[in-house]
């Protein structure tokens, strides 16, 4: 029903910035939130930011300040504009729409933060 692809990972050094996208496709209607989480080797996928239909927006304590999350209804992608990214940033980071009658995952987009 609903197909998530993520893009923008990439290699940056600490410090810098990195913007993902996920852009969302089929029955979009059916959506009621998206986030972004992520997972390291030897972790469990954790929650990084998150948005609602209605915009509002939570975080992870650890990237509070740093992430910012967004959504664009016309190009039916979400966001998520990471700055001042540290060493432990590094992750496969999944896209994740919340919609009825279950949720949907992309296929993840590597972000690796390393001098």
């Amino acid at each position: 029903q609903v197909q998530l692809v993520e893009s923008g990972g990439g290699l940056v050094q600490p410090g810098g910035s990195l913007r993902l996208s996920c852009a969302a496709s089929g029955s979009i209607f059916s959506i009621y939130a998206m986030g972004w989480y992520r997972q390291t080797p030897g972790k469990q996928r954790e929650v990084v930011a998150a948005i609602t239909r209605g915009r509002r927006t939570n975080y992870a304590d650890s990237v509070k300040g740093r992430f910012t999350i967004s959504r664009d209804d016309a190009k039916n992608t979400v966001y998520l504009q990471m700055n001042s990214l540290k060493p432990e940033d590094t992750a496969v980071y999944y896209c994740n729409a919340e919609s009825m009658p279950s949720n949907y995952w992309g296929q993840g987009t590597q972000v690796t933060v390393s001098s």
